[in-house]
C-alpha cells in the first residue's frame, strides 16, 4: 500500500477523483480517505481544502496512513522557492528539511527520540523514474518549514534563505511523524512562487495560483508513474 499526501492543487485532481472515499478513524481523531487499487489519497486540507495549515490533523493523518497497512508515502508539497536558480514550475524533492519550531510528536507522553529525516532511497527512486520519463526534477534541497497561515515578510526570506532552498507550511510535520511510525516519506514539491522579496516582482495570491493550475497537469502525470513503478 502506498500513500498519496496532496494539497489544495488536488481537490478536483482528475487522478483521485473517482475513489472511493473513506473515514479511518484513529485515537487523534478521524481521517478523510480516497482509496483505490493499492494506494491510498488524503488531501490535507480536508474535503474542501478549506483547513488552513496551522489546524491540519497531522496526527491523525499518518496515524490512519501507518493503520491501512502503507509503507510509503508520497507526499506533494506546494513551496516558494528561496533561490533565483530554482524558478516557479520547477519541482524539487527535498533531501532535508529545518522545522525547530512547532515540532510535532507522538511521543507526548513517554520518554522516546527519534532521529529525524527523508528516506532518501525513496526519494532516489522517484528521481530515477522522473530521468526515465523525461521529467526534470531538481533531485535535492532543504525544505524551510514556516507555521503559516500568513507567508513571509522580506525580511524573514532574507534570513532563512540562507539555511533552506524553499519555504513551506507542511512537509517537515509530516516526515517528523512519519519517521516516528517507521513509515518512508519523500516529498516533491512544487514550486508555485518565488518567495516574498527574492525577485523585484511584487508577490500576489493570483499569481501563486495561476502557477499552481500550470503544474498540475505535469505532476499529475509524474504521480501517475510513480503509483504504477511502485506498484508493478
Amino acid at each position: 500500500m502506498i500513500a498519496i499526501i496532496g494539497g489544495t492543487s488536488f481537490l478536483d485532481s482528475s487522478l483521485f477523483s473517482n475513489l472511493g472515499k473513506k473515514i479511518v478513524k484513529t485515537e487523534y481523531g478521524d481521517a478523510l480517505t480516497f482509496q483505490g487499487t493499492g494506494y491510498v489519497f488524503i488531501q490535507r486540507h480536508g474535503e474542501k481544502a478549506d483547513t488552513p495549515p496551522h489546524r491540519i490533523n497531522y496526527h491523525a493523518n499518518i496515524k490512519a496512513i501507518k493503520d491501512l497497512k502503507a509503507s510509503k508515502i508520497i507526499a506533494i508539497n506546494s513551496t516558494g522557492s528561496l533561490k533565483k536558480s530554482i524558478p516557479p514550475g520547477s519541482l524539487l524533492l527535498p533531501h532535508d528539511y529545518f522545522n525547530l519550531f512547532n515540532v510535532p510528536t507522538f511521543f507526548d507522553n513517554e520518554l522516546k527520540f527519534t532521529i529525524p529525516g527523508l528516506d532518501l532511497q525513496l526519494i532516489k527512486l522517484i528521481t530515477q523514474i522522473a530521468k526515465h520519463h523525461n521529467i526534470e526534477v531538481i533531485p535535492e534541497g532543504v525544505y524551510f518549514q514556516v507555521r503559516g497561515p500568513i507567508l513571509e515578510t522580506p525580511a524573514e526570506i532574507n534570513f532563512i534563505k540562507q539555511i533552506g532552498d524553499v519555504v513551506g507550511m507542511t512537509m517537515a510535520n509530516e516526515a517528523i511523524l512519519a519517521k516516528e511510525l517507521d513509515l518512508n516519506y519523500a516529498s516533491i514539491c512544487m514550486v508555485d512562487n518565488f518567495a516574498n522579496g527574492i525577485v523585484d516582482i511584487p508577490l500576489t495570491m493570483s499569481q501563486i495560483e495561476k502557477k499552481r493550475k500550470q503544474n498540475l497537469g505535469t505532476l499529475e502525470n509524474f504521480l501517475n508513474l510513480i503509483i504504477k513503478n511502485l506498484l508493478a
